[in-house]
């Protein structure tokens, strides 16, 4: 009997063991569920088989998602291509930095070409008063998604031209320093403004390009750019062009506009017809209102900038000594030399290029624009309608309707 019990024992132990084996078998060929685009990953060494892009993907397999753990969520969306289709101008982007200024252009460079430039790979040249290091070069480099190039300014551009009295200079930032004017005792800072009004479009590195587009260090771009900035400067026939304006610190330009006035006295024919004087002057052109574009962004012809008009004007400016003599900015230079020299119509407002500089902000007008080129830019900050931008007497002298929606901005 003992003997019974014990086989029966062994029979049972036997019938469970394949129960379980069969359950253990069955739970193992489960087929894996495979995503649209779904490439199973091979074993270490094995060649990957490609998808055929001529079959359909395995359609998905429906999860409950509360007895899953989580996963990455497919997105439906196409990515912008790299490179926007058809031909690129001969344009450049321009950066005037130092060394020392690496971490904050690289902020530029990344908002830049997030926002346009690698769509369009456009080139960017770096200009600098010293040798440019090798870490500027590697990381400016590793960024810009065009070709990079890095120019040395000529010591005759950056350096007081022989005319300059340098005892009556320095007596004047002197007294700018008492004054606290801003820059007012900064020698560099009077270079800088001279070089970017008169020397810039001239060395040998821009001498390859017709259009530029000025980048300075910690900008910020808010909006994506889909279309390419330099083709529309072109086709439209616009030589310049700015996103900010507002009026310049009068104690740093006393005589800036006398100087102005003996130029057009000598040189009548570089005056447009259908310029905006009426951007500059509330009287005809006998005192200057201080507006000016913001050159800190700016998107230009140098053809322009290289004309005898423009070079005529820059070497009579530079002549009088205002640059060092004040504190002469190439905002105020650019705008009036634009103003004179230009079609009203060959100046360009960019609203809808989102920009920042410190201290100011210009966040597109209108909310649907701003939702559908993914601006991240609050309309509160928006600089135009301020009563110290001169934007709104833009608009106006070239007969333009304020974009909709400006009175909540004032």
């Amino acid at each position: 009997m003992a003997g019974s019990q014990r086989y029966l024992r062994y029979i049972v132990f036997a019938l469970f063991a394949l129960v379980l084996l069969y359950f253990i078998g069955s739970s193992s060929s489960v087929p894996t569920a495979n995503w649209p685009g779904y490439q199973e990953t091979t074993s270490p060494g094995e060649p990957s088989t490609p998808s055929d892009p001529s079959k359909p993907s395995a359609p998905a397999v429906s999860h409950d998602v509360s007895q899953t753990a989580p996963s990455t969520t497919p997105n439906d969306k196409k990515l912008p291509p790299a490179t926007a289709p058809g031909e690129r101008m001969n344009a450049t982007f321009v950066t005037l930095a130092r060394n020392s200024d690496v971490w904050e252009i690289a902020k530029s460079i990344r908002h830049v070409e997030d926002r346009f430039n690698r769509k369009f790979n456009y080139d960017w040249v770096f200009l600098n008063d010293d040798d440019f290091d090798d870490q500027f070069k590697k990381v400016t480099s590793a960024l810009v998604s065009g070709k990079t190039k890095y120019g040395k300014i000529p010591k005759e551009h950056w350096s007081f031209p022989e005319w300059i009295d340098q005892d009556k200079a320095a007596k004047v930032r002197e007294e700018m320093k008492e004054k606290k004017i801003i820059y007012g005792d900064s020698v560099s800072y009077r270079h800088m403004c001279r070089y970017e009004s008169g020397f810039f479009f001239r060395h040998p590195l821009m001498l390859d390009y017709e259009w530029y587009w000025r980048v300075e260090p910690s900008i910020e771009l808010y909006c994506d750019i889909n279309y390419d900035t330099f083709k529309f400067m072109a086709e439209k026939k616009k030589k310049y062009s700015f996103t900010l304006s507002l009026y310049e610190y009068v104690e740093t330009i006393p005589t800036l506009w006398d100087a102005t006035k003996n130029f057009t006295k000598h040189f009548p024919q570089h005056v447009a017809k259908d310029n905006s004087m009426k951007f500059l002057s509330d009287d005809g052109g006998e005192n200057y209102n201080h507006c000016h574009f913001w050159s800190n962004f700016e998107i230009g012809n140098l053809n322009w900038l290289r004309s005898d008009a423009y070079i005529d004007f820059f070497t009579s400016l530079d002549h009088a000594g205002g640059f060092f003599y004040e504190r002469w900015g190439d905002a105020p230079v650019h705008s009036i030399a634009a103003g004179l020299m230009l079609q009203k119509d060959e100046i360009h407002f960019f609203n809808d290029i989102a920009y920042y500089h410190v201290p100011f902000t210009h966040c597109p007008t209108g909310e649907q624009y701003r939702l559908d080129h993914k601006c991240s830019c609050n309309p509160k900050d928006n600089f135009d309608w301020n009563g110290y931008s001169c934007t709104a007497r833009f608009y106006e002298i070239n007969g333009m309707e304020k974009p909709e929606g400006y009175e909540k901005e004032q």
